[in-house]
């Protein structure tokens, strides 16, 4: 074999496995966070109950509403332009860091002026308050940016579970005593303080120095500019994803809350594999939209196919489980549970479509039609909820939500005539089995 080309080979080699090694990291961390988290988690909702654990669930909702805010959407884009030129690498992540905590300071100022404003109760405002500090901390996600420009998800990884482990031998501690309420969020703010620990740990650990990083105006201005439509669609993503546990807590009480909250928390932990198969294939789909058409248009009926009967296949085994779930992990003050987790669940089969139709929409460069779908997403939600919640409480939640990620994901794509193709690649995906039937027929019998 010529030298050359074995050298050529065995850089593009030595490519693909930094790139497996990167995404096996990622995988492999959010697997150990979900079922630490989900351990954790139902000893901690049982410990608390359905009042307490609505509380600090309803608090955690109301603060995630502002997160999108505090982030600016900066993440894609600092990242995109690290990978551009790394030589702007001080001026990036020191003017993306300048930005990110003087808004999360702005949100928490904010948020103050709303708790003081509001009728809730004193402690409810103390939780709210003190969870929204984790912000700030959160500014230092600047450094992940970093890492996963240069492909380095390890230390993400080491930095998250090294936190999660943390925060769960706290959780239990707190647990095993008997400790108040307000004790667990305190966690949630600790939680992002470590995180941010390891992150500059491992900056640093790497001959690099936070001390380098300067502001830049020009900058500054250049990535806002570029962020805004971002903010915007994380925002109301936000509020789509959280405003049903705030408007049960509005109309029905923490009790209520609880009870939703314990169903979702079993519903949407699963939410990180699809996200996680659409990351992974995402760079293959973009190569082969430069390549060849077909290929690509095979590729993402594949993609459908992988979403679409997964999340059915897993979506039956919950609902069909459910009783045996709630009344297991959580015991008979969550029996309500039992009937939103078997509609809630069969929302993940169509956020599993949405992460991949999202996917699809970007390398089409239809991406303004995400911040679209979002907003209608977020007014059927909002509708539904104040019509469905005080006639069928927590279940009309459920349904509400439900029908909500169906328009989104499947007839949103109906009544948009430019995004047709994309359901039809859908139909294609979800009728892949039959396809690979009959090909199999007529090979048989040639």
């Amino acid at each position: 074999m010529d030298i050359k080309k074995y050298i050529v080979s065995f850089e593009k080699m030595s490519g693909v496995i930094k790139y497996l090694q990167n995404t096996s990291w990622l995988l492999g961390e959010k697997i150990f966070r979900m079922i630490v988290g989900l351990f954790v988690g139902i000893w901690l909702t049982r410990y608390l109950g359905p009042d307490k654990f609505g509380v600090l669930s309803y608090s955690q909702s109301f603060v995630a509403l502002f997160v999108a805010f505090s982030t600016l959407g900066l993440d894609g884009i600092i990242i995109r332009e690290l990978v551009k030129d790394e030589s702007k690498r001080d001026k990036l992540l020191g003017t993306g860091f300048i930005l990110k905590i003087v808004a999360s300071i702005l949100v928490v100022i904010f948020i103050i002026i709303a708790l003081y404003l509001n009728s809730r109760d004193y402690q409810t405002n103390l939780f709210i308050f003190v969870i929204s500090l984790a912000m700030i901390f959160q500014s230092f996600n600047i450094i992940d940016f970093y890492f996963q420009s240069k492909v380095l998800n390890k230390y993400i990884a080491y930095s998250n579970i090294f936190s999660l482990l943390i925060s769960s031998v706290i959780k239990i501690t707190l647990i095993l005593n008997n400790a108040p309420l307000i004790y667990f969020s305190y966690v949630i703010l600790f939680d992002s303080l470590i995180v941010a620990i390891g992150l500059s740990y491992f900056f640093c650990k790497n001959n690099l120095s936070i001390y380098s990083w300067s502001f830049d105006k020009k900058l500054a201005k250049f990535l806002l500019k570029e962020s805004w439509p971002l903010i915007f669609s994380g925002v109301l993503v936000s509020a789509y994803m959280k405003i049903d546990q705030i408007m049960i807590d509005e109309i029905l009480g923490s009790i209520e809350v609880g009870q939703y909250a314990a169903a979702v928390r079993l519903s949407e932990v699963w939410y990180v594999i699809p996200v996680v198969i659409c990351n992974s294939i995402f760079p293959a789909l973009i190569n082969a939209k430069k390549i060849n058409g077909k290929i690509y248009n095979e590729r993402v009926k594949k993609l459908y196919f992988v979403m679409i009967w997964g999340s059915l296949c897993f979506s039956f085994l919950i609902f069909y489980s459910s009783n045996f779930l709630i009344y297991n992990l959580y015991g008979v003050e969550y029996l309500p549970s039992i009937k939103v987790l078997q509609i809630h669940i069969w929302a993940y089969v169509f956020v599993s479509l949405s992460y991949s139709s999202g996917k699809w929409l970007l390398i089409e460069g239809l991406q303004k039609y995400t911040l679209y779908r979002a907003i209608s997403g977020l007014f059927i939600n909002v509708i539904l909820n104040f019509y469905l919640i005080p006639i069928y409480g927590v279940v009309g939640a459920a349904v509400a939500t439900l029908i909500a990620h169906v328009i989104t994901s499947t007839v949103f794509f109906i009544v948009v005539p430019q995004l047709r193709k994309g359901l039809f690649l859908m139909l294609k995906g979800f009728v892949y089995p039959l396809d690979l039937l009959v090909y199999c027929i007529i090979k048989n019998k040639r």
